[in-house]
């Protein structure tokens, strides 16, 4: 009996370890802690776990049950802000976006627990050198997944744990912020090897964990892409807040405190030849509102183009009174009309939409203060001329623009789909009001840096209130503003050609891992039968 409770006693102990670093990774990540050298290790304990699990053995329910527990309080601890979201903005009760969040933490914590079950399965049967490159590929196989089904929620994949430190994400120019993944996860199991007693090859471990390293100092090493002109742009961060930005009596004010931080730029320094504000900064559709003129006036006697985001609307069936909700880009440039504009074409699900609205009637309030909006499509970047660029043969004097707005910063497919179709700089315009200082400002800052090292694209982020700046090509971050003031700032963007291999061939990187962790698994399961 004593042997017993001495064996249970141990089982809690183990099952704490899932916990331990999923502790672990919270403290990394970029946001609440962010210490960062701590995602080098902290996956350690689980796989400690998962070798016991694998070799006691453990029951398959036992170990899927300690992964969802692993992946529940990570994404609790990462997404708790959503409650805030929900219960503040969507008119939802409170204990509704708390269920909310736990539902929404189960979904993501059910890709942690697949992987253990593959862990469990394969780790007693191959060697260590399978193990290190089968962890990697089978983690960075389900990110790939949870990036795509369901519309996808890739929210603070591994990799973009390392955004802040530029010099250790370049090999996402390569395979993408996947590639920084396997990267950190190849790190762990190689620490978990080399600590393991029941591994014996220590200076073979040791060898291939000195080879990645080589190699990621090789990849690091890759052209950061080439220039072929520069454009001053100017920033606005207009810091309106979230409560009183759809309010008729404030629309006026809000225009005037844009055009008075567009106007401080024109004045002294570098002269903006494109000016960029916020998603939604203009709470009105341009095309029914007299405030739409001042914006007019100002880019014809400024002689300045604007980007701005707006609400837009086309009209479906006009009997009917069915209309078409954007949430879109507009261009405004001299001499022009209200005809170049941009599509959000990834929207929120529960925020800009409800998928399923007749079956799940009652979540129709999470979009009432926002819209129910259409999604658009990407075809060609928007095209902005300008005068000031340099008299250097072969500069450009026009930006293709391509533009992420708000969310679909997330996404990497968005930012390569713009390259490919010929974008030399990228916009990103968002609204992060609605998280208020949580750490969700730090998440999107950090996943939007990812996008331009994989695409050696600048962009230029405009954001309503925090966080605004450049973003270099190989993701430094420049005259980042701060949080919940108003702020105004000219930056110089390069603009870049050429594709990087990532948006080339290195895409496939992360559908790839989930093919070769489905044949791996298969192999093990096979193994098992023979023997």
């Amino acid at each position: 009996m004593m042997v017993r409770n001495g064996e249970r006693r141990r089982d809690r102990g183990n099952y704490l370890l899932p916990l331990l670093s999923a502790l672990l990774l919270w403290l990394a990540a970029p946001g609440d802690f962010g210490f960062w050298p701590l995602s080098f290790f902290a996956l350690v304990p689980l796989f400690f776990f998962l070798e016991q699990a694998a070799f006691r053995p453990l029951p398959a329910k036992k170990v899927f049950l300690a992964g969802l527990a692993f992946g529940v309080v990570l994404f609790v601890f990462l997404l708790h802000w959503i409650v805030n979201v929900i219960s503040h903005y969507g008119g939802l009760p409170l204990p509704v976006s708390v269920l909310a969040l736990l539902l929404l933490s189960g979904y993501m914590a059910l890709y942690p627990a697949f992987f253990c079950l593959a862990a469990r399965q394969v780790v007693p049967r191959f060697s260590a050198v399978v193990l290190l490159l089968f962890l990697p590929v089978c983690w960075v196989g389900l990110d790939w997944l949870r990036g795509f089904a369901f519309t996808g929620f890739p929210w603070m994949d591994l990799g973009c744990y390392l955004a802040p430190q530029p010099a250790l994400i370049q090999p996402a120019a390569l395979l993408g912020h996947h590639g920084v993944t396997a990267m950190l996860v190849f790190i762990n199991a190689g620490v978990w090897l080399l600590l393991s007693r029941y591994i014996k090859c220590g200076r073979l471990v040791s060898l291939l964990l000195v080879a990645g390293i080589m190699l990621y100092a090789f990849v690091s090493l890759l052209p950061a892409g080439d220039s072929s002109g520069e454009v001053q742009v100017g920033i606005i961060q207009g810091n309106v807040s979230q409560k009183d930005k759809w309010s008729p009596e404030a629309q006026k004010e809000t225009v005037f405190n844009y055009l008075a931080l567009s106007r401080s730029l024109l004045h002294g320094g570098e002269r903006p030849d494109l000016f960029v504000w916020p998603e939604t900064a203009m709470p009105f559709y341009p095309t029914v509102s007299d405030l739409t003129d001042n914006l007019v006036n100002f880019v014809h006697t400024s002689k300045t183009p604007l980007l701005t985001g707006v609400p837009w609307f086309k009209v479906v069936d006009r009997q009917k009174k069915l209309l078409n909700i954007y949430n879109a880009a507009l261009l405004l440039a001299p001499q022009e009309q209200l005809d170049t504009l941009y599509f959000k074409s990834h929207l929120v699900p529960f925020g800009e939409y409800v998928p399923l609205q007749k079956v799940l009637p009652f979540l129709a309030p999470l979009v009432e203060s926002g819209g129910n909006f259409t999604p658009g499509t990407i075809h060609t970047p928007l095209e902005i001329p300008f005068t000031s660029a340099a008299d250097v043969p072969g500069a450009q004097k026009s930006i293709h623009g391509g533009v992420l707005i708000c969310y679909e910063s997330v996404f990497p497919e968005l930012s390569r789909e713009w390259v490919n179709a010929g974008a030399n700089l990228l916009f990103n315009i968002t609204n992060d009001a609605w998280y208020g200082r949580s750490s969700a400002p730090k998440h999107s800052l950090a996943m939007t840096i990812m996008r331009a090292v994989e695409t050696r694209r600048a962009i230029v982020r405009a954001a309503n209130t925090g966080y605004s700046g450049l973003i270099l090509p190989d993701g430094r971050v420049q005259q980042r503003s701060d949080l919940f003031v108003p702020a105004a700032e000219t930056v110089t963007a390069p603009l870049m050609s050429g594709c990087t291999p990532y948006v080339r061939f290195g895409w496939l990187f992360g559908p790839l891992c989930f093919l070769v962790s489905i044949a791996l698994c298969a192999g093990s399961a096979v193994c098992k039968r023979v023997v």
